[in-house]
């Protein structure tokens, strides 16, 4: 008997907008972005969540608020 789990990650962005700031390592407009992720185990949906992700236009790197 085989027994196989079937786990999928997908992520989509819903929004874009334009952040303050400029990028620390090449001074680049920051973007805003809103992304649903959705957790899948056989084709079943069993978590979704949707974050905030910032990301230099320039460079595209991501970049993490520090509180």
């Amino acid at each position: 008997m085989c027994l196989v789990f079937v786990c999928d990650e997908e992520e989509r962005v819903l929004s874009r907008q334009v952040a303050p700031g400029a990028c620390p390592y090449c001074g680049g407009m920051i973007q805003a972005m809103d992304v649903e992720s959705q957790w899948r185990l056989c084709f079943l949906p069993l978590y979704w969540k949707t974050k905030r992700k910032f990301y230099c236009s320039v460079c595209s790197r991501r970049l993490v608020l520090q509180y």
